[in-house]
């Protein structure tokens, strides 16, 4: 039977070196993201450089269709793709999605990449793609946790990395998790 795992973690965590690290071993990654820029585009919004437009869609999205939209979204794509390979998702942000999603797949597994909150700001300060300064990303955090109720699943995972050293640290952490998880 295949896998079928979620990564979870605040901004800056290294959840895409995870993530990465899957798709390289053949898992198919589904990204909750994707959801809003696939309608976006089928709604002719473009997306902006501060990524307001994006926020905003997404908002209006959980208030149209439920805070579990994403996970309803994705819904087909998981289900198609979990019969063909271990399927990693990218991009689980709320306990709704979470509790959604564990109801359809009760052999669901959230993996949870922490990075001390310093070291995180740092990253993300200093990113190519979407770098925050340290009061947009304090008001990101706080925003995904009392609006997305995002610690849920990071409270709730089954597994965690703790990301504050190598990429090699965090890959080896997650072949154990793999290998305990029985790939």
């Amino acid at each position: 039977m295949n896998k079928l795992i979620a990564i979870v973690g605040m901004s800056g965590t290294g959840k895409s070196v995870v993530t990465e690290y899957l798709e390289e071993k053949n898992w198919t990654k589904l990204y909750f993201g994707g959801i809003t820029y696939k309608l976006m585009e089928e709604a002719g919004i473009k997306r902006s450089e501060d990524g307001k437009t994006e926020k905003e869609f997404r908002e209006k999205l959980r208030k149209d269709h439920g805070p579990e939209c994403y996970a309803k979204f994705l819904d087909p794509e998981i289900k198609e793709a979990i019969q063909k390979n271990n399927v990693v998702l990218d991009g689980l942000y709320s306990w709704y999605e979470y509790k959604y999603l564990i109801e359809r797949y009760k052999d669901l597994k959230l993996i949870c990449v922490v990075t001390d909150k310093e070291k995180r700001y740092e990253r993300v300060a200093t990113r190519p793609d979407r770098p925050f300064d340290r009061k947009a990303i304090e008001y990101r955090d706080l925003s995904e946790i009392e609006n997305l109720y995002k610690g849920g699943p990071i409270a709730y995972a089954d597994y965690y990395i703790l990301n504050n050293g190598s990429k090699e640290e965090v890959i080896s952490r997650l072949q154990e998790i793999i290998k305990e998880i029985g790939e």
